[in-house]
C-alpha cells in the first residue's frame, strides 16, 4: 500500500474509534484546553476551534498565528460539517476533485488536514475540533492525539504511520 492508502486506512479507524459518550460546553472546554496546553508545551503556533455546528464553544490563537489561521479553521470545519468526516481524510480521498465534483467554493471549504468530527454515541456527528498552523498531516495528528487522550484511547494504535524516508 502507498503512504496515502495507509493514511486513509488509519483515518477510517480513527473515525470509527473516536466517539464521545456525551458532549457539552464543559467537554468542549476540556478538549480545547487540553489541545491548547499541549500546543503551548510544544511551542506550536496554532489556532484551535471546538464547536457544535452553528455554535463556537472554544477558540484560542497562540503566538505565531494570524487571521489567516482563523479562516483555515472556518473552511476546514465547514468541510467536516458537510461530509461528517475528517478534513484530512476527505482531502486525501478526493483531492482537488472535491470542488469540481460538489461545486464547493474554495473560499468556504478546505480539504486540508486539521479538522476532525466530534461524534457522540447515539447522536452522530454534532461538531468538529479543528487546528491550523502546522503542515496538514501534523494538524490532523495533533487533533487525533488530543482526542485519544480525552477519550482514553491508545494513541499509538490510532496514530498515522511514521512516513518512511
Amino acid at each position: 500500500m502507498s503512504a496515502r492508502e495507509d493514511d486513509l486506512v488509519a483515518i477510517a479507524a480513527q473515525e470509527r474509534e473516536l466517539h464521545f459518550p456525551r458532549f457539552d460546553e464543559e467537554a468542549a472546554w476540556h478538549l480545547g484546553s487540553r489541545l491548547r496546553d499541549m500546543a503551548v508545551s510544544r511551542k506550536l503556533g496554532i489556532a484551535i476551534d471546538v464547536r457544535r455546528f452553528g455554535q463556537p464553544l472554544f477558540y484560542a490563537a497562540l503566538p505565531g498565528t494570524s487571521p489567516d489561521n482563523a479562516e483555515w479553521v472556518r473552511r476546514k470545519s465547514n468541510l467536516v460539517a458537510r461530509f461528517h468526516r475528517s478534513s484530512y481524510g476527505v482531502g486525501l480521498e478526493m483531492g482537488g476533485s472535491l470542488f469540481e465534483k460538489y461545486g464547493l467554493a474554495v473560499a468556504e471549504y478546505a480539504a486540508h488536514g486539521g479538522s476532525f468530527p466530534i461524534r457522540v454515541h447515539g447522536a452522530g456527528v454534532i461538531g468538529s475540533v479543528t487546528v491550523s498552523g502546522l503542515p496538514q498531516r501534523s494538524d490532523h495528528e495533533l487533533v487525533v492525539e488530543v482526542l485519544c487522550g480525552e477519550l482514553a484511547k491508545d494513541y499509538a494504535k490510532l496514530a498515522l504511520a511514521v512516513p518512511s524516508a
